[in-house]
């Protein structure tokens, strides 16, 4: 099976290439390699390639810078899985393409489920969102997997911002009251593997929207804390510098206190049991998947 990887700079697409290139002949494509803001490069480049199936987990990921950028993030979240589904449609191909939890507006108690009525709050959001309609609307066997708060050993992303800061800072203070699941790359990079060995790509009853997160969840104080706490123990054992801010010390705060130009759901929370009824996946509990992060982390930027 060839498979057409884009995004392969970003978090999840360094974690895919890694996990499959040794089982699959993969043409992985970076930004300056496939614009997916230019419609006709990606037909170009799709039509040459000629894959079986393309993973598509490149996006405009800067959700505040989105509020000033519409037309750029409606290119690249909308426009562009439109664009790739049809030409992968010509090819007989498949598609599996990565969405949001920030389609949801957060208001619902209990963790969001497939059927739920979406309500994005952001520019992003809604993006994202027209991107899962457009690959719907083409028809061809797909799969939308639906992450949230994603982070990993590679790339600038939550973790690292909060290791910087905290060996730089004497206080930090982070947002309690949004709730979901801290989800690393590598979990999702090897819950797709597994996808690949039981998903039957031409059966149209399997294509559709999935939630595809790690499980358990925390708000972002609570990561964080256990974030700093994890890297204490890698201190330890490696002899690394301490950091100035320590877990018990990280203060607690709402979203009223750190207002953000685009608008976060206060529920995150993605129910998978879709995904683990269908093909029996289940990504592991953030937590486990934390502490395999922490033990990859080279830097902080």
């Amino acid at each position: 099976m060839k498979i057409l990887v884009t995004g392969v700079h970003g978090q999840v697409g360094h974690a895919l290439l890694k996990t499959l290139e040794g089982d699959y002949e993969i043409v992985a494509l970076d930004r300056t390699q496939l614009d997916l803001s230019d419609t006709d490069a990606i037909r170009r480049v799709v039509q040459s390639v000629r894959p079986t199936l393309i993973i598509n987990p490149a996006a405009y990921t800067a959700v505040d810078k989105a509020e000033s950028e519409p037309a750029l993030a409606h290119s690249i979240n909308a426009v562009a899985p439109g664009v790739m589904a049809e030409e992968a449609a010509k090819l007989n191909a498949s598609l599996i393409h990565f969405s949001t939890d920030y389609v949801f507006d957060g208001n619902k108690e209990t963790p969001y489920e497939e059927t739920d009525a979406v309500n994005p709050l952001s520019v992003y959001g809604r993006t994202k969102l027209a991107g899962e309609l457009a690959i719907q609307s083409v028809g061809l066997p797909h799969l939308i997997l639906r992450t949230s708060w994603v982070y990993g050993p590679h790339g600038k992303n939550f973790l690292k911002t909060m290791l910087r800061l905290s060996a730089e800072r004497d206080q930090l203070k982070v947002v309690a009251d949004q709730w979901g699941a801290p989800t690393s790359s590598n979990a999702i990079a090897y819950a797709v593997n597994q996808l690949l060995n039981v998903w039957e790509m031409n059966t149209a009853s399997q294509s559709g929207v999935y939630h595809f997160t790690n499980s358990g969840s925390t708000t972002w104080h609570g990561f964080t804390c256990a974030i700093l706490d994890a890297y204490e123990v890698q201190a330890v054992r490696l002899g690394l510098p301490p950091l100035k801010v320590k877990a018990n010390s990280v203060g607690a705060i709402t979203t009223a206190d750190y207002p953000t130009p685009a608008v976060r759901p206060h529920n995150s929370r993605l129910d998978q049991a879709k995904l683990n009824q269908t093909f029996g996946v289940t990504l592991p509990a953030w937590e486990q998947s934390l502490q395999a992060v922490m033990q990859q982390i080279q830097d902080f930027d």
